[in-house]
């Protein structure tokens, strides 16, 4: 099978990692952003091409396209890729509307194009681990899921802390529950202009299971925990921590004697996790599903469920 080309467009942070990524993998094939001097600095580098962003999606030698783009702007670009025969990944949020997302998923359904979404923590070996446990009945059955993730910056003109920081951890929780929420509430607060900096969302499943996020990006100190809460045992995916604790189960006991609550706690158990970068194991994903013809795990619907989420949690602070 001949090696796949593929194209970032967005030479942005983001798009940096996946630039060089790609260029390790060995299917970087060029590289395009609105400030050409920027894209030339990464083709020189990374010994590929520059290719400005008009002339990307007629270009034949090009096969898939990564988009590190503002997330305004994902959307239209999205669907000229898909209408031009490319495969797509596309960072979150892949538009700021669930309609335009909407269009982008229908427009490379009907080309026959892989839409991908960049969630790429459900690519973090110590997920899946968690995800494993989960499946195979290791906690019992969930009831509770929070997720706190929490640091300074960054600051975007159209993304609030909510829209920038909360895909990730929604991508996982719908992993989890299998199903999306049927009733979302959000709490925000901005201090320094309209954008919220620290928000809350409160989430109820038909199942029965509860669920909370928290994120901020005005928050002295970083966390990156997501915490699942079963009536067998409770596990925490600490991506702050080195590998060797990154995920812990704790088999604390309650119960009830003679009409009190009672309960035990046990120290934690570190569950031996497979060293990998999330984003390389992303990618190589990406590059299975086109060679395949198989649905992403992050498609583009679990892309629009997240928008849904998003959208309903939103606080207006104009």
């Amino acid at each position: 099978m001949m090696k796949l080309r593929i194209a970032v467009l967005g030479c942005g942070y983001w798009g940096s990692n996946h630039i060089r990524t790609l260029k390790s993998l060995g299917v970087l094939s060029a590289v395009s952003d609105a400030n050409q001097a920027r894209a030339e600095g990464f083709a020189s580098e990374q010994e590929c091409r520059a290719i400005k962003p008009q002339d990307l999606f007629t270009d034949d030698s090009i096969d898939a396209i990564v988009m590190a783009l503002p997330p305004q702007f994902h959307a239209e670009y999205a669907i000229k890729a898909v209408s031009s025969g490319k495969h797509v990944l596309v960072e979150k949020p892949i538009a700021l509307t669930v309609k335009d997302a909407e269009r982008a998923v229908k427009a490379a359904q009907a080309a026959g194009r892989v839409f991908m979404v960049g969630h790429v923590l459900r690519f973090h070996p110590a997920f899946e681990k968690l995800k494993e446990l989960i499946d195979e009945g290791e906690l019992g059955k969930v009831g509770y899921i929070h997720s706190h993730r929490l640091g300074l910056g960054k600051f975007h003109t159209e993304n609030d802390a909510l829209w920038d920081l909360a895909p990730h951890d929604l991508s996982m929780i719908l992993a989890i529950t299998g199903a999306p929420p049927m009733e979302v509430r959000g709490e925000g607060a901005a201090l320094l202009d309209r954008l919220s900096d620290f928000a809350h969302l409160h989430m109820r499943f038909a199942s029965g299971l509860r669920s909370h996020l928290f994120a901020s990006r005005l928050n002295p100190y970083r966390e990156r925990r997501l915490t699942v809460v079963g009536d067998k045992a409770m596990a925490v995916f600490d991506d702050v921590e080195p590998w060797g604790r990154k995920l812990a189960v704790y088999r604390h006991a309650v119960w009830q004697d003679s009409g009190q609550w009672a309960f035990t706690t046990n120290e934690p158990s570190y569950v031996e996790v497979e060293e990998g970068m999330p984003l390389t194991r992303e990618l190589e994903h990406f590059l299975h599903c086109i060679e395949n013809g198989t649905q992403p795990r992050t498609s583009g619907e679990e892309g629009i469920e997240v928008l849904r989420i998003l959208t309903a949690g939103t606080i207006s602070h104009a």
